[in-house]
């Protein structure tokens, strides 16, 4: 099984480079699933997996010229100081069984649930505008310009960011399902720029956001972490090849049906 796993691992690399998000969407699942970690851990050791292999992808998206930094820290900062104090202070206080009676709920499946709840969401919103810009295609309407600088939120923006920091903080995803979507529909930030964002972003936050795993005394499962780490690499690096065949439309179609399909595997095997 752990075999898999650092196969899952390797595609987790390859989704995260592609579509600057999904691989975090993956990790929890692949440590809690088939590394048999308990998923309140498996949040810690998805923050330093992803974190490092978002800042490995990011560079070479800043390379390339799609990382608008100033767009990008006006997100991160809020963002960054939630997953810090949520990791730091919030997770290593939440009792393990959240209700006993009528039924019981425990810490590590609320974590999974919100987890697919959140991806669901996010999918819909994606799904929505993604269509909406093919029915504009297809009836030859021009779409609307996008003026990042003049359209941008800046006050909903940082608001939004602080509120993905407190998610990614309880569940150890990048947040890139939720960057991404904020990016492109509150910013109008092309998709592309937004999966170079979402990587600079996700690497910011999941590193310092470890910090504080590291200080509530989170232990490093060798050697498996360092292996899970290779296999990420692996797969980002193999991502560069294919991210460069697709277009921003059809990245942002694949992003949303991948955390659908994810959000209801989560779902089922909660819930069922």
């Amino acid at each position: 099984m752990e075999f898999i796993g650092y196969l899952a691992a390797c595609l987790m690399g390859i989704v995260l480079g592609v579509i600057g998000g999904g691989g975090s969407i993956l990790t929890v699942p692949i440590l809690v699933y088939l590394m048999g970690v308990a998923p309140d851990t498996a949040t810690g050791y998805s923050l330093l997996i992803v974190g490092l292999t978002a800042a490995f992808g990011a560079i070479r998206y800043f390379r390339q010229g799609l990382i608008d930094v100033p767009a990008s820290l006006a997100f991160a900062a809020p963002s960054i100081a939630a997953v810090y104090l949520t990791r730091a202070f919030l997770m290593p206080n939440i009792p393990d069984q959240l209700m006993t009676s009528p039924f019981v709920i425990s810490k590590n499946v609320a974590i999974m649930v919100f987890f697919a709840l959140l991806m669901l969401s996010s999918a819909a919103l994606m799904l929505k505008k993604a269509y909406k810009q093919q029915k504009a295609d297809a009836a030859g309407e021009t779409p609307d310009a996008t003026d990042e600088n003049a359209k941008a939120n800046w006050p909903l923006i940082m608001l939004e960011g602080a509120v993905v920091g407190i998610v990614t903080g309880i569940l150890g995803a990048g947040g890139g399902f939720l960057i991404i979507p904020a990016l492109v529909l509150f910013m109008g930030m092309p998709m592309q720029k937004a999966v170079g964002a979402s990587l600079f972003i996700i690497a910011l936050k999941s590193l310092i956001g470890f910090i504080g795993d590291i200080q509530a005394g989170i232990e490093i499962a060798m050697p498996m972490i360092p292996l899970m780490l290779v296999a990420t690499f692996v797969g980002m690096f193999l991502s560069t090849s294919i991210a460069s065949k697709l277009d921003s439309k059809s990245l942002q179609k694949i992003f949303a049906y991948f955390t659908l399909v994810i959000a209801i595997v989560i779902i089922t095997k909660e819930l069922l």
